[in-house]
């Protein structure tokens, strides 16, 4: 039988939890199995997280999105999206390889960013975003979830900060007149195409997952400043990577980015 915990004691160990799973890059049982708790303790649990990796010196420099796909959600059983951070930590400069022995189990799936030129905050829309998007770059996003054979719950995957492991963002590019939802994207790995999507396939548009990520921030009272990095959620289904992989991501009137792992 699974002991009840309080709030705060629960929040505070099941952070310890994952960040010594991270630490030790070792896989563990979902913590929902444990204990119940609802989607915004798990965002405590995940800013506790967060707290701890900014006291040990890193800095976040990008939010990411997971769950924009409907297809996604359907499979999952849930309804809504989920956000996370990215750190100094998880960047990956361009021709950069990935250490994959820093990570447990990762995976790699494209994605368009979007860098902000203006604050957004509040019951923004798309066209809102749209406005307030200063460029936008190819980028891949590593998951890594510290649960094992990413068997979780979405509160476990919100605790576990949306399965943060790395990310590498190509040349930006001004948005001017591309249309996101149209954008094509063909993901190879090894030399072989593993999947391919057009932008609607988040959330119908990458800025639409950005306004329901603005909207979500406000119900905890915070807002999105100017010149921030916001990956909005994968256009394909992410693929399994291990030493000696390469994957690319090419992005119709974007452009391509491309990781080689070791």
């Amino acid at each position: 039988m699974i002991r009840p915990a309080p709030a705060g004691d629960l929040v505070e160990r099941f952070a310890v939890r994952l960040a010594l799973a991270v630490e030790s890059r070792t896989a563990i049982s979902s913590l929902t199995g444990e204990h119940e708790f609802t989607v915004d303790a798990a965002y405590d649990i995940q800013d506790t997280v967060l707290a701890r990796a900014e006291a040990a010196g890193e800095t976040i420099v990008a939010a990411k999105l997971g769950l924009t796909s409907r297809a996604k959600q359907e499979q999952m059983g849930v309804s809504e999206a989920l956000y996370g951070w990215l750190t100094d930590r998880h960047r990956l400069d361009p021709g950069q390889s990935l250490d994959s022995g820093l990570l447990i189990q990762p995976r790699a799936e494209p994605e368009i960013a979007l860098i902000t030129s203006c604050d957004l905050e509040g019951p923004v829309g798309l066209h809102d975003v749209l406005s307030a998007t200063a460029a936008v770059a190819p980028a891949l996003d590593i998951l890594d979830s510290r649960f094992a054979g990413y068997s979780f719950t979405l509160a476990d995957v919100v605790a576990d900060n949306c399965s943060a492991g790395a990310f590498l963002v190509g040349n930006p590019v001004p948005l001017g007149s591309i249309d996101l939802a149209l954008v094509g994207c063909v993901f190879e790995k090894n030399g072989e195409i593993v999947g391919t999507a057009a932008g609607a396939a988040v959330l119908g548009h990458p800025a639409a997952a950005v306004a329901w990520f603005v909207r979500k921030l406000a119900e905890r009272g915070h807002g999105l400043p100017a010149g921030s990095l916001v990956l909005p959620g994968a256009l394909t289904g992410a693929v399994p990577i291990g030493p000696g992989d390469s994957v690319v991501a090419s992005f119709g009137r974007i452009g391509s980015v491309e990781l080689s792992v070791t």
